[in-house]
């Protein structure tokens, strides 16, 4: 049973999806402080110093110095600020997934053409096979190839 789990266990699929499982989590990590560290603070710079991660809609009825505050309370709110972060990173990763598919595409080596199987025949232009000596639907005899 140990070796039965060990061999499922360092499959190359199953090992790959681990790989990329982590990579992906730090990819994410990365996107995230990104979008919070680089991204928001110049949109919300450029839109008369925003900051948006403190952007949201008290529903009940309190006062907060933040949103942060609001959360911690347990204030019922809308944080579209902090939606408005996650829809900037979710594009931001979006985007380089279509670059890393684009590339990738790119790299697939391209696929042969299959080899023909028929000719056309000269003289009635019907497809017939490759190997015929005589066309079936005009009977006229092929010079040979």
């Amino acid at each position: 049973m140990r070796k039965d789990f060990r061999d499922f266990v360092v499959k190359g699929n199953l090992v790959d999806l681990a790989v990329a499982f982590i990579v992906g989590a730090a990819f994410g990590l990365l996107v995230k402080s990104f979008v919070n560290d680089l991204i928001m603070p110049i949109i919300g710079k450029l839109v008369g110093n925003v900051d948006f991660s403190n952007l949201y809609i008290n529903l009940s009825g309190g006062s907060y110095v933040s949103a942060a505050a609001a959360r911690e309370a347990g204030a019922a709110a809308i944080y579209y600020g902090a939606f408005i972060n996650v829809l900037i990173s979710f594009l931001v990763i979006a985007f380089v997934m279509f670059l890393v598919v684009k590339a990738a595409a790119k790299m697939e080596k391209p696929k042969e053409a299959a080899a023909p199987t028929t000719k056309e025949c000269p003289f009635c232009k019907s497809q017939i096979p490759i190997q015929a000596t005589r066309c079936p639907s005009c009977t006229s005899e092929l010079p040979s190839s």
